[in-house]
């Protein structure tokens, strides 16, 4: 009897931090929810006009394909911004990686600087950029590739940057005992041991940017964005199915090459 009692897994103790947090979560929730502090969520709007919603869900339900022809052109043009600006940030956020990055940067001034500027980056939404550069250089897909290579750059220099002090800092310091200089360390130890996460956020990118080169067309940057907007403004949910069909089997592709690639790399 006694062996078995100690063969009986203690039960896991929740600590107060866990009951605080989760009451303190569950209370921001509730206040936000209020109709005049909050931003006030009403489910009777809802259940008011569900049938509008209805309409509109059985009306993307029949994609109208003879559309197809007419969407060919601007799902290359799709593709091809979200290619290049995938490419283009990859190769430009190399270098602020290990500027950004604590284990590979010592310059505790330089890395804030960095920090600061990517984070100011990442705080503009890519249809504002877009829509300012679209003021700036005209309609077409120019605007969006330059918007989403700045989404892009603050998004994989966060993500690859902790990464980087992820990294075991006994690699800093092998080189630093060889009597190897910090580029040598950030070339030949540090930039070995990021690639294939690199690689993996590198698709990931490029998966973000087929979504986001598909809406950016909104505000005149080229891609499918403008057969979205021309579609919905006369109504045409059918013809708007068949060009969010063609972005989830996109996208689900896309999905699954890089889940192919990242088995091969991690």
């Amino acid at each position: 009897m006694n062996d078995l009692s100690l063969r009986i897994p203690a039960k896991p103790h929740v600590s107060l931090r866990v009951i605080a947090g989760t009451a303190v979560c569950i209370i921001i929730t509730i206040v936000s929810c209020a109709p005049k502090i909050g931003v006030g969520v009403d489910f009777n709007l809802v259940a008011r006009n569900w049938s509008n919603g209805a309409v509109r869900i059985v009306q993307l339900l029949h994609p109208d394909f003879s559309y197809f022809p007419r969407t060919v052109h601007a799902l290359a043009e799709t593709l091809q911004m979200a290619f290049i600006a995938t490419l283009v940030s990859g190769i430009i956020c190399i270098p602020l990686i290990f500027w950004a990055a604590a284990l590979s940067n010592p310059n505790a001034l330089g890395r804030r600087i960095t920090r600061f500027i990517l984070d100011v980056v990442r705080a503009v939404p890519d249809l504002l950029y877009a829509s300012i550069l679209v003021a700036m250089v005209g309609v077409g897909p120019l605007p969006g590739i330059i918007a989403l290579v700045l989404v892009d750059i603050g998004i994989l220099v966060k993500l690859l940057s902790e990464s980087v002090d992820a990294m075991d800092r006994g690699l800093v310091e092998a080189g630093e005992s060889a009597g190897a200089t910090r580029w040598q360390i950030n070339r030949l130890m540090l930039a070995p041991s990021l690639t294939p996460t690199y690689l993996s956020q590198l698709l990931y990118v490029l998966e973000l940017n087929v979504r986001a080169s598909s809406i950016l067309g909104l505000v005149g940057a080229g891609g499918l964005g403008l057969q979205i907007d021309a579609v919905r403004t006369y109504y045409r949910y059918d013809q708007l199915s068949l060009i969010i069909l063609e972005i989830l089997i996109v996208v689900i592709a896309l999905d699954v090459l890089s889940a192919a690639i990242r088995k091969r790399l991690l």
